[in-house]
């Protein structure tokens, strides 16, 4: 009979994340088979062991499932509350798993975010060394130079590294296509303000090979499996080499 680490999982039932999962452990409120719990790495079996979190049951794992999301403009990625702001998880009420985003787009972006309950899946997609690239338009209320294009290609210095795009393409006259593979917190916006440019609009509209289409704005969709494992595929950590010196 498999066995799981008490952490991993409480996190695959959707308790909470992995880390506050062991936080829970530690704070004394996990029993297994009546006995408080107080090390994350005891090992469990869903199939002989009876787990309660507060002395409410948890039955075994969820069913894994991942969204394709159109987070509209003004939708802040988070799973709480910021005053009266909308969230992502307010367009899925029904959902009885605890879901979040994979990954962020700001509040006033728009468009593409996987929205899941499985933790391994969204670690593996955003990890720096996946190399998935994630695509952009971008309008704003100045033309498009080929000199704009240049400085935009030169990318900018984010966080003490000097990123660059992987792509940079003019789409028409106030508007470009620019594609990333890095995904640090504001980049686009970044680039832009480096090339003296006045965002307007702001679209995520591709994820690897998943395209955001003809979905409306606060729709979402399932994730084929075919879809999924493409993902996946293309998330397989990259080798980097280091030339000798």
């Amino acid at each position: 009979m498999e066995t799981k680490r008490l952490s991993k999982a409480l996190a695959a039932a959707g308790v909470a994340s992995r880390r506050a999962c062991e936080e829970i452990i530690f704070a004394g409120r996990v029993t297994v088979n009546g006995q408080v719990i107080l090390v994350p790495q005891t090992q469990i079996s869903w199939g002989k062991d009876h787990i309660r979190v507060d002395g409410e049951r948890v039955h075994g794992e969820e069913d894994k499932k991942v969204f394709l999301f159109y987070k509209p403009k003004g939708v802040i990625c988070s799973n709480t509350k910021v005053g009266k702001h909308p969230i992502v998880l307010d367009f899925f009420p029904e959902a009885s798993e605890r879901l979040f985003t994979v990954g962020r787009l700001d509040k006033e972006s728009e468009g593409l975010i996987l929205v899941t309950n499985d933790g391994h899946f969204a670690n593996r997609v955003i990890h720096p060394s996946s190399g998935i690239t994630k695509e952009y338009i971008v309008k704003t209320n100045q033309e498009i130079t080929a000199e704009i294009l240049k400085t935009l290609s030169r990318g900018a210095p984010i966080d003490n590294r000097w990123i660059r795009p992987v792509e940079v393409k003019k789409v028409r006259k106030g508007t470009f296509r620019i594609t990333l593979r890095e995904g640090k917190k504001h980049e686009v916006r970044i680039f832009a303000e480096r090339a003296n440019l006045d965002v307007l609009e702001l679209k995520r509209v591709r994820i690897g090979p998943l395209l955001l289409g003809s979905l409306p704005s606060g729709a979402s969709r399932f994730l084929s499996p075919k879809e999924k494992e493409q993902l996946l595929e293309m998330a397989i950590p990259r080798v980097v080499q280091k030339s000798g010196k």
